[in-house]
């Protein structure tokens, strides 16, 4: 049976990407390097920001060292929860509201697998009040290896196990949700099954590589995710 749903954060819980690329975009003028058409989507969609800069930087002839690949961090990162302070309106996916009502009303658990920087992801979630509903936040914070390697959702899993011990909790009973290729194929890595939802990619893209893909979230029919897990939980029964 389903028991749990992992959220990406950036493009699933908030449609943030154009400020990422913002940033992303200042701190290669600050490198002196002008930025490129189309460089934000190969190297940092879906990605953590440390593998993203790194790879954009040396993709451009730079080599960094992972003290000063930090210090980048840290300045985007200031940037960031600078920029979302000063939005009267914060752009939160409008039907993810609904979507956590069906989970908790299911008592499914619900955890956040991210490549973004803790402190904002907890910031975004305090003030859209969304903290009480993510029992595990998994982050950048961590240093695991970036998605598309499966190491946070495999991470998420043993979090949840932790914190409820009862709840027995294997990858094949968890939903993932997603808008990137590299998140996509993050969870399948770990196997576990992800909706691909089109907010940053064209839905055809994602149908190839999701075993579910829709619109937008509240085009997902939770129900009918529910029986095709108790369909395979019955027929490994």
């Amino acid at each position: 049976m389903l028991k749990a749903v992992l959220f990406d954060f950036n493009g699933i819980i908030i449609n943030d990407e154009p400020l990422h690329e913002k940033l992303i975009d200042e701190l290669l003028l600050e490198e002196n390097l002008r930025p490129k058409p189309g460089e934000f989507r190969q190297f940092c969609l879906g990605r953590s920001d440390r593998a993203c800069l790194i790879d954009l930087l040396q993709h451009r002839g730079r080599v960094i060292t992972e003290e000063y690949a930090s210090k980048l961090i840290a300045r985007k990162s200031m940037a960031y929860q600078s920029a979302i302070k000063n939005l009267e309106t914060l752009p939160i996916y409008p039907d993810l509201q609904d979507f956590i009502f069906k989970l908790r009303v299911a008592k499914v658990k619900m955890a956040i697998v991210s490549g973004a920087l803790l402190a904002e992801i907890e910031l975004v979630l305090k003030r859209a009040q969304l903290s009480d509903y993510f029992s595990v936040i998994i982050a950048a914070d961590q240093r695991l290896p970036s998605k598309p390697e499966p190491n946070s959702y495999l991470l998420a899993v043993d979090r949840l196990n932790q914190a409820d011990p009862t709840l027995n909790l294997k990858p094949s009973e968890c939903l993932a949700i997603e808008d990137t290729f590299a998140g996509i194929e993050a969870a399948k890595r770990a196997r576990i099954p992800v909706v691909g939802v089109a907010n940053t990619y064209p839905f055809h893209m994602l149908q190839r590589r999701a075993n579910w893909a829709v619109d937008r979230l509240s085009d997902l029919e939770f129900d009918r995710v529910q029986r095709a897990y108790d369909s395979v939980a019955a027929k490994a029964g």
